[in-house]
């Protein structure tokens, strides 16, 4: 009696996904469904170009400060190196 139960509950729970899935396959195919799926596609296309070209400004913004900045002298330059030997 308790396998019976058992699979009539596996048979149930698999009945509710296998209409659950079914139910939104058929609305993905639906003319309103597809519309939504292409205002979703339109809506993550603006999203990425928006951060694309944000990031684009960004970069662009940084190259340029380095670009027009003036270059800072450097802390070690090969003729001023320093007397590692000065306690010998």
């Amino acid at each position: 009696m308790k396998t019976r139960l058992v699979w009539f509950v596996a048979g149930s729970a698999t009945g509710v996904y296998t209409a659950v899935k079914a139910r939104r396959a058929a609305y993905r195919l639906s003319a309103p469904g597809l519309v939504d799926q292409a205002g979703a596609l339109g809506l993550g296309w603006r999203a990425f170009s928006s951060e694309l070209r944000d990031g684009m400004q960004h970069r662009e913004r940084e190259i340029a400060r380095r670009l027009t900045a003036d270059p800072a002298p450097s802390p070690l330059s090969l003729d001023e190196a320093p007397d590692d030997k000065k306690a010998i």
